[in-house]
């Protein structure tokens, strides 16, 4: 099949082609850990995983790249004030090198929860120091950087198109820099490739600036939060990825900051496809601290929605449009997933052989499903086919379904959207099945007190029992 997907370089949906036959080298900007992930922050990592179980189902090796930001992502755009990681160590009474642990940790285990992909790299800033500092000198050596007092910044005047993969104009950056701008700068678009520590100040992370980087004495200091993403992604995969993912944020600065080192330090294209997923919005507003409402995968948990649920929710939405989260939304995907865990559920009550001349899920619902995520990873489209099918199914006698092509219907939903659908639907015990054919016994005698008695006693266990004209069906509650 063919994947289009929308590249923020052309700015058009186009056909996707990757260097290598079968092989796609994909970069995904990972986590600062400093603080537990929010809601919006899990977003974008569950649409990039089903960019990667996309590719997978059209028959790509993906060789994923993604960084943990443990060092050097400064709390503003403009290089200034304090690391991310200093200022979490300074609110908890930890070191960086303890906060960057357990957050990292604590992310590892989200992914996990919410069935995430694993990559096959998973790097970390401060154990790339060297490489980074190689890509410090390969730009110095090619003219792009300069030193000033607080660090060496790359000079985006030196490289033409710095402008244009965000459409920025410069002019007007220029004409509105703050009284704040650090006028050591030489444009107000220059970044920080490599900060220096404040020499009155001792650093939980920081490193010896090598000699031939600076112009002057020896100085400590740290990788500004840009560098270490094209530091890492080049390392591994090469001069040039085939996709990099992030949030729409990080256009205008991050990763056009991320193109022009790359770019200048090798003078190839760094990456042929760019993505973005757009915001997360809740209850109509912008995320923030101030007003409470970070909801995090724990606060989900405490009011009764599994990782599961939300991941339902995020994929209702199509990556490229703005989301907005709301309990009630939430709610509503919980429900959806609930029904689709009872379709899947009915594999547990049918027959092997029923499906000779049965009511067979189709197989071009599967192909259905692929197109629809080849298409710009069109989820919303995705999911309506299989409730589409899903319905059908359920319209039907049980003893009309086909258990060996629902099996592998729900194995296939699994591989391309995550949801374990197989996994949380186990069948029931022997004592459960015992007592919906007790149920069944007493029913035929009209014994209507022992029947409710026994409908009581499963629903207590987590089990719903749904009278059909084919006979009984379970259902989890």
């Amino acid at each position: 099949m063919t994947v289009r997907l929308h590249n923020t370089l052309s700015k058009e949906v186009e056909v996707f082609a990757s260097q290598e036959p079968n092989l796609v080298k994909l970069y995904t900007c990972g986590p600062t850990v400093y603080d537990y992930p929010t809601v919006g922050n899990w977003a974008a990592y569950i649409y990039w995983d089903t960019l990667v179980r996309t590719l997978r189902a059209d028959g790509y090796s993906v060789e994923r790249v993604m960084n943990i930001t443990d060092v050097g992502h400064l709390v503003s755009d403009a290089d200034d004030g304090e690391d991310k990681l200093e200022k979490g160590a300074r609110r908890e009474g930890k070191t960086a090198w303890e906060v960057a642990k357990f957050y990292t940790d604590d992310f590892l285990a989200g992914m996990e929860a919410l069935n995430l992909i694993t990559p096959e790299h998973i790097t970390k800033a401060t154990e790339y120091i060297p490489q980074q500092l190689e890509l410090v000198r390969t730009l110095k050596n090619k003219g792009f950087t300069y030193q000033i007092d607080d660090g060496i910044y790359f000079d985006t005047s030196k490289f033409p198109t710095y402008a244009d993969f965000a459409e920025l104009d410069l002019a007007d950056q220029r004409a509105g820099a703050r009284v704040a701008f650090n006028e050591e700068k030489r444009n107000p678009s220059d970044f920080a490739l490599w900060k220096f520590s404040p020499a009155d100040e001792k650093r939980d992370m920081e490193w010896e600036t090598p000699a031939d980087l600076l112009d002057g004495d020896v100085r400590m200091g740290f990788p500004g939060w840009h560098l270490e993403c094209s530091a890492m992604a080049m390392d591994i995969l090469g001069h040039t990825l085939d996709i990099h993912t992030g949030g729409i944020d990080h256009i205008p600065v991050h990763h056009t900051n991320e193109i022009a080192q790359s770019e200048g330090a090798t003078g190839v294209k760094f990456s042929n496809y760019w993505l973005h997923s757009n915001h997360l919005k809740v209850d109509g507003t912008k995320i923030s601290k101030s007003l409470g409402n970070g909801y995090t995968l724990a606060n989900l948990q405490e009011k009764g929605f599994s990782p599961l649920d939300y991941r339902m929710f995020v994929l209702q939405g199509q990556y490229r449009n703005e989301g907005n989260f709301t309990f009630d939304n939430l709610t509503a995907a919980q429900n959806r997933r609930t029904h689709w865990r009872n379709i899947a559920a009915l594999r547990h009550q049918t027959h092997q052989t029923t499906g000779v001349n049965g009511d067979n899920p189709s197989p071009a619902v599967i192909g259905k499903i692929k197109e629809a995520l080849n298409d710009d990873l069109n989820t919303p489209l995705a999911l309506s086919v299989i409730d589409e099918v899903f319905s059908h199914l359920e319209s039907h006698s049980i003893d009309k379904i086909d258990r060996d092509a629902l099996v592998q219907l729900v194995e296939e939903i699994d591989e391309l959207l995550g949801l374990k659908l197989a996994e949380t639907t186990p069948d029931i015990s022997d004592e459960q099945k015992q007592k919906i054919i007790e149920r069944e016994r007493v029913r035929e005698a009209k014994d209507w007190t022992a029947s409710d008695k026994l409908r009581d006693e499963l629903h207590d266990s987590g089990i719903i029992i749904r009278d059909t004209p084919a006979g009984t069906i379970w259902e989890y509650q």
